[in-house]
């Protein structure tokens, strides 16, 4: 197939000026019409951090908590689960919920690609876009992943085009279907500017219109978004304060006549546990929330979540936040800086849910009437009709995908899996992190790396020996599975370390930024250490048996994310002489390749609490 250079992108875009680009006011036609004057009746339906999941996902990953009740072999509380998501089944609910809404709107806030399924990633996420078409959304914000690979990337998902990415180098492969065209929805990113241009990389706002209803879209990523991605993802480029953003935005709005305004934002918050109550005993437990608990069932969100003062000083103007990123599901009041409540929604992740907002719109204030906006989490059930054009995309690329999908690896004689020890060690960290250090890529002029490091965030799924995609027999383990565990294509990087930065960022570990919430890093064989709830343990940190000197250097290999500084791992920016090698999945790929089968081994490289 020819490949295209990306094609322009709109004039206004070009166009715009330093703090924002903004794109054109999009009319939606339908049948409906309202006496100046009344109010109306709107639906927004929204969701996040869909990455890539066309087919319904599997495992913990496709199942939402509903409910609980106390297992009779053990007395304890088990959860009660359905299983969800789907772009087929999510297609097909969200087109029966705009049914009777004549002035409906579907929204996203970001992480629609990236960290994607191979059917989704082979293609440069393009299959997922062209769903996202297919499905009717009409705006998105841009999530931390939408820059996996790179904001000039992000913009040709946004206008189309092709890559010339030597049809299936690297196994991936833009337009293998035909020509790309671009995305219908409007993707905005209000608070990422180019440093050269002082322009942002996409529209900051668009502003919809449906039947004499008029409002403002605002779509931003988290700020901390270049501390969660690579570096050369986000080179030469600004991310700035989401408040300060959105709020200068708000009199640009108000100065084109919209008064009514939504926030799509790229951040999100954390949940408690559910405080249940054994109906027979009348005993409380600490359970995993249901889907439907924040805060619509009595939960709140936990105190300290990111979104929180974002949400209580954006602009009172504001009528509505839709968030996302930590894949929670929560509709909650967070009153704004005037105290009047405000909702926040967020619709966990990979389609599972969906959230219906309804509100009325004064038509002649031009506004929402904010005391009408109530929202609801629904389920994404698979027992709804599968939406037939969704169908016949995922079996296009299903077809397309398969010589590389299909490819059996090697075997492994039990489940690997990422549930780690009370001192954050996984048996897929362990096998992930040795495969990087026999990975043969990253020695450069005699330099073998003798130690690696792995995020566990970078580990999305586990390794299941009863899998079998394509037919392949129990414990064979398919290209397919092994990208699912890892899909970023991360480039592996060695450099070399001091024993003291080694010891500073096993601390980061559980300090600074990850205090309160814990990055246990996976490591390879050889490399051991007792971690405490401040550190490693001083004189613990061994290499094949011997303590690390924190005055030597040690040749180290990660990935590139990490090597940045990414989840707050400053040290590996201290690191010298770093060298680029390979993928990490070809790395995981060709270690199960030369180790089949693999089984593994005692779980005692990271020892004590934290």
């Amino acid at each position: 197939m020819p490949r295209n250079t990306r094609r322009l992108r709109p004039a206004v875009a070009v166009a715009a000026v330093a703090l924002a680009a903004v794109a054109v006011a999009t009319p939606i036609a339908n049948s409906a019409s309202a006496k100046p004057g009344s109010l109306v009746d709107v639906q927004l339906l929204s969701f996040n951090d869909f990455h890539g999941n066309l087919e319904a996902p599997s495992g913990s990953s496709g199942r939402l908590v509903t409910g609980h009740h106390i297992d009779p072999a053990t007395g304890k509380p088990v959860d009660e689960t359905v299983n969800v998501g789907g772009v087929e089944y999510l297609a097909s609910h969200l087109e029966e919920a705009r049914k009777g809404h004549a002035r409906s709107l579907t929204v996203a806030a970001g992480d629609l690609i990236g960290a994607s399924p191979l059917l989704s990633a082979a293609f440069h996420d393009e299959p997922s876009i062209e769903a996202l078409n297919k499905l009717g959304l009409d705006v998105t914000a841009v999530g931390n992943h939408e820059f996996d690979e790179g904001y000039q990337e992000l913009q040709r998902i946004a206008d189309g085009g092709c890559i010339d990415d030597g049809d299936g180098q690297d196994n991936q492969n833009s337009c293998a279907a035909h020509e790309y065209a671009g995305a219908d929805f409007d993707i905005l990113a209000a608070n990422v500017t180019e440093d050269a241009s002082g322009k942002t990389i996409l529209p900051a706002y668009v502003i919809k219109e449906v039947d004499g209803v008029k409002i403002g879209f605002i779509g931003m990523t988290l700020e901390g978004t270049p501390d969660i991605v690579t570096a050369e993802g986000v080179k030469g480029l600004t991310f700035k304060d989401e408040v300060e953003t959105a709020n200068a935005l708000v009199p640009k709005l108000k100065k084109k006549g919209v008064r009514a305004i939504v926030t799509l934002i790229h951040e999100g918050a954390n949940l408690p546990k559910e405080k249940w109550t054994d109906p027979a005993t009348g005993t409380v437990y600490d359970v995993n929330a249901r889907y439907d608990y924040t805060c619509e069932g009595g939960g709140e969100l936990v105190a300290g979540s990111p979104i929180v003062p974002i949400a209580q000083n954006l602009d009172p103007e504001i009528d509505m936040v839709v968030t996302g990123h930590t894949h929670q599901p929560y509709v909650c009041d967070v009153p704004d800086p005037d105290g009047k409540s405000r909702l926040v929604t967020s619709a966990s992740s990979f389609g599972r849910l969906y959230t219906e907002t309804n509100l009325k719109y004064d038509l002649k204030k031009g506004d929402i009437v904010r005391s009408s906006v109530k929202g609801s989490n629904l389920l994404v059930t698979r027992d709804v009709a599968k939406a037939p054009d969704q169908t016949a995309l995922i079996n296009t690329y299903k077809e397309l995908v398969t010589p590389i999908a299909s490819r059996v690896l090697g075997s492994i004689s039990t489940d690997i899996k990422r549930d780690q020890t009370a001192a954050g060690e996984s048996a897929l960290g362990d096998l992930i992190a040795d495969a990087q250090l026999a990975d043969q890529s990253t020695i450069v002029n005699g330099q073998t790396p003798v130690i690696a490091f792995m995020n566990p965030g970078g580990i999305r799924t586990d390794l299941t020996a009863a899998n079998s995609p394509y037919g392949e027999a129990v414990g064979d383990v398919t290209y397919d599975e092994a990208f699912n565990v890892q899909p970023f294509n991360n480039y592996l990087v060695s450099l070399t370390m001091t024993g003291q930065d080694i010891y500073d960022l096993l601390t980061q570990q559980v300090t600074g930024a990850n205090a309160t919430s814990h990055k246990i890093l996976q490591v390879s064989k050889g490399f051991s250490y007792q971690i405490s709830p401040s550190g490693p343990v001083d004189g613990s940190v061994m290499l094949n048996g011997q303590p690390i000197d924190k005055a030597a250097s040690y040749r180290v290999v990660t990935n590139n994310f990490l090597q940045g500084g990414g989840d707050a791992f400053a040290a590996f920016t201290k690191g010298t002489d770093p060298y680029y090698g390979g993928l990490d999945i070809d790395a995981f790929a060709a270690y199960l390749e030369a180790n089949s089968p693999y089984t593994p081994g005692p779980l005692d490289r990271i020892t004590g609490t934290h």
